[in-house]
């Protein structure tokens, strides 16, 4: 009887650990995969590879830091042709958050009097005296990213969610890919009978990480 109770005893406790091991779904965490995208998408980063090869591309400069560590994942971001940079065309702050386990969103915000902020990339610690009333968010235009991989996310703006005025446009669209050593962005501009107005015409530039 006693080496019956003993047996018995040990079926109940291989019994209870084999369940304990059958139920991974109770002890998963979501994965937080937002800190390797807003780190992918830090640095300096140039097209001059591409301008070379087509001449249809420019070559630009793009610098991407990060900002306001206190509120959360920000970065300033600036574009201009790798000859002027002392003279850029966009000016732009984005926030990078996460919506679930595979899906994160970049949101654009403009800067008021952004010709002040001019070379500030090279100084981060400097955007630390611009408060969010100084920021202004371009609705319908942010980026929704979904995770490819560990080394590549891919997304775009919304069906003409983003409207644009700029050389006489209706709306404007975003298709980025983001990985560890570059980034594809090809941004265009159509007007309200979905004519292409401006940007690349045969696809989006490829910036290569420089840092």
């Amino acid at each position: 009887m006693k080496h019956l109770i003993l047996s018995l005893a040990l079926v109940a406790t291989l019994f209870s650990c084999k369940n304990s091991e059958t139920k991974p779904e109770e002890t998963l965490v979501e994965a937080n995969h937002l800190q390797d995208l807003f780190s992918m998408m830090q640095g300096s980063f140039t097209s001059e590879i591409q301008a070379e090869v087509d001449s249809t591309y420019f070559n630009i400069s793009l610098h991407m830091y990060p900002i306001w560590e206190e509120k959360g994942n920000f970065l300033y971001v600036e574009q201009a042709l790798t000859s002027r940079q002392n003279k850029p065309y966009r000016q732009r702050i984005y926030e990078v958050t996460q919506l679930n386990d595979s899906l994160f969103s970049s949101a654009i915000y403009t800067i008021e009097h952004d010709s002040l902020w001019i070379g500030k990339w090279k100084t981060p610690k400097a955007f630390d005296a611009l408060s969010m009333n100084q920021v202004s968010k371009k609705e319908g235009c942010e980026v929704t990213l979904k995770r490819i991989n560990s080394e590549y996310f891919k997304g775009e703006t919304g069906d003409k969610t983003c409207s644009s005025t700029l050389y006489g446009a209706s709306y404007a669209t975003s298709e980025v890919e983001i990985l560890s050593d570059k980034i594809i962005s090809w941004d265009r501009g159509f007007d309200d009978k979905d004519e292409h107005i401006w940007g690349a015409e045969k696809g989006g530039y490829v910036f290569n990480k420089l840092d």
